[in-house]
């Protein structure tokens, strides 16, 4: 796939599930729109939208990803308590499901 094929298309989903996790935790930040690959391929980032939590000393982040673990969009930091409330309404208002591998986020 061409460069701008794929990140116009990846920046669509990104846009998307970043205005699905800010409908949740009131504000969140862009990630990545194309994929990390070896190959000099672009690829968009997946369609669909899981969500992993990511522990620092500072709180969680919140990120939501597709099933490749490549951050769509993140929301950071929240206490405990927080991030759990804001799980749980994910989980039962979209039927999300969580990722737990490796997370690949913007540096």
């Amino acid at each position: 796939m061409q460069y701008f094929t794929a990140l116009k298309i990846g920046e669509k989903r990104v846009k998307v599930a970043q205005d699905l996790l800010a409908k949740y935790t009131g504000t969140a930040m862009p990630a990545l729109a194309l994929k990390d690959n070896k190959d000099n391929k672009w690829e968009p980032v997946g369609e669909e939208n899981l969500y992993a939590i990511v522990k620092e000393p500072g709180g969680y982040m919140i990120a939501l990803c597709d099933n490749k673990g490549v951050a769509k969009a993140i929301a950071q930091w929240f206490a405990e308590d927080t991030k759990n409330q804001i799980v749980e309404k994910i989980k039962s208002e979209q039927n999300m499901q969580e990722y737990f591998g490796k997370l690949s986020l913007p540096i």
